[in-house]
């Protein structure tokens, strides 16, 4: 894991610190949606309206690169977001439920399971220095594809998020942040869709009150909530894997729903819980440990 102060020259030092920590791991492979965009290909009538959409999609920055989805490789997940996928090049949200608002733990190992499944560096940036590699890593991300930023505030983090963004040369960019304007959101959904990097923005507070802040409008294309739920009881003595309740509070395109997971494994991949996908305790167990 690459370590970056926040004294270090922004840009300069994100592309140091990419070419260093460069590795040879297999990309997974994003799904392109093949679907035309009738809206903008068929003709219309109304030439007003023609171009009323046209300023809109340069506004959201749509134009000049193909949408691209990450599937999560759970059905029952998956056809419920847009194209089939987490949109990639754009800005997403994540946040704990519960406890989890503060120390953000089962959020940052969502979000990382997501970035462990796109190829390339990962930048990490953070108010505190929490971050805990071997967390990171049982979630699929391995340290040495992480580039560690420790900033002191909030302006300081959104500041590297967005460089890091438009750098152009990552896969993802995670950045833990408690406030998130519409203005600033739209920057960081502006920069990811120009260089087509994901952006995530881990929402943390000091304070399980000030989650509040998690209902106002942003930029994100998604919004994501995760919470803790017990582990399903093995037949044998152990732990079995970690579950979530993953809700989709948000999306463009799409509905809010909710379902209960098994927490992310060593490849980044969610797993269904054996309540949802009908089996048992005991499967679940084998799920967990092969």
């Amino acid at each position: 894991m690459a370590w970056i102060s926040p004294s270090t020259n922004g840009v300069e030092a994100i592309d140091s610190a990419f070419k260093k920590e460069q590795t040879k791991n297999t990309p997974q492979r994003v799904h392109h949606s093949q679907e035309p965009d009738t809206a903008m290909s068929s003709p219309l009538s109304d030439p007003t309206l023609a171009l009323l959409r046209h300023r809109v999609a340069a506004i959201e920055g749509d134009h000049g690169r193909p949408e691209a989805v990450l599937p999560f490789g759970l059905t029952e997940l998956d056809r419920r977001l847009p194209k089939g996928g987490l949109a990639v090049g754009c800005l997403h949200e994540v946040a704990g439920g519960g406890n989890g608002a503060v120390d953000g733990a089962a959020a940052s190992c969502f979000a990382a399971g997501i970035a462990a499944r796109l190829p390339g560096q990962v930048l990490w940036c953070v108010t505190q220095a929490d971050l805990f590699a071997p967390g990171l890593e049982q979630a699929g991300l391995s340290p040495d594809r992480v580039i560690h930023v420790e900033a002191g505030d909030d302006i300081s983090v959104l500041a590297c998020m967005e460089e890091g963004l438009r750098h152009g040369g990552l896969a993802a960019v995670v950045a833990d942040v408690s406030r998130l304007s519409m203005t600033a959101s739209r920057r960081l959904h502006l920069a990811a869709k120009a260089s087509g990097t994901t952006g995530i923005a881990l929402r943390r507070w000091r304070r399980q009150a000030e989650a509040s802040d998690f209902g106002q409008p942003t930029a994100a294309m998604t919004r994501w909530r995760v919470s803790v739920l017990p582990s399903v009881p093995l037949p044998v003595q152990g732990v079995g894997r970690s579950r979530w309740l993953v809700e989709l509070l948000r999306a463009r395109a799409g509905e809010s729903f909710d379902i209960e997971l098994e927490a992310c494994d060593g490849t980044g991949h969610l797993g269904l819980s054996a309540d949802v996908a009908g089996g048992s305790a005991a499967s679940a167990g084998k799920r967990a440990f092969g």
